[in-house]
């Protein structure tokens, strides 16, 4: 990536070592979900990527808990990383649809991510602090993926949708040793069609 800037995928590059071999301005961290440890934080200029309007929604499963409130659009936050979790200055944010599948959702943000690492790059922009009421999140439990009858047909729709993506918990129901998983939802009329995975529950 050049000497200016490295992109962070993958936790076991992480490392104060490696990172002085490239002696970036700026390290980002697209799609980060663990924690950084404060001794790059105080070496490196770290940026990661937060899908709400901070300091609205810092912590845990975003994209979730911006729909189950009711949000269908949120703020994609490019923010310094700091000991506090989601609570540093922040460089820029830009609009980001919660429309579709979680995985729909998630290209988008990749794409916006990626433009805003363009602007920062180009523009050098100097952080400014978080602005408001903070508000925090709760990272969501496997558990809560499951589907109960006091839901409504949109939010049985809202949360098959929002759970659709590689690597997330599937929405779900039991049937005693049957587990049967919901995805590619979509609306037809008054009706929810989507695909249906059924297995034996895992031990």
């Amino acid at each position: 990536m050049g000497r200016q800037l490295a992109s962070i995928h993958r936790k076991r590059t992480a490392h104060n070592r490696e990172l002085r071999k490239i002696n970036p301005r700026y390290i980002f961290f697209p799609h980060w979900s663990w924690l950084v440890p404060n001794s790059i934080l105080t070496e490196f200029n770290c940026i990661c990527f937060h899908m709400t309007d901070l300091p609205y929604g810092r912590g845990g499963s975003p994209l979730q808990n911006l729909i189950i409130l009711g949000h269908n659009k949120t703020k994609l936050s490019a923010l310094k990383m700091s000991p506090e979790l989601d609570a540093g200055p922040i460089y820029l944010k830009e609009s980001l649809s919660l429309e579709g599948s979680a995985t729909d959702i998630f290209k988008r943000a990749t794409e916006t991510t990626f433009d805003m690492i363009n602007t920062i790059i180009k523009s050098t922009p100097s952080p400014t602090p978080q602005q408001g009421k903070v508000v925090k999140f709760t990272r969501r439990k496997p558990a809560e993926s499951e589907l109960n009858s006091s839901m409504s047909l949109e939010e049985v729709f809202d949360t098959i949708r929002m759970l659709d993506a590689e690597s997330y918990p599937k929405a779900f129901i039991e049937l005693g040793n049957i587990r049967f998983e919901l995805s590619d939802v979509y609306k037809s009329g008054n009706e929810l069609k989507a695909t249906v995975t059924i297995h034996e529950k895992s031990e």
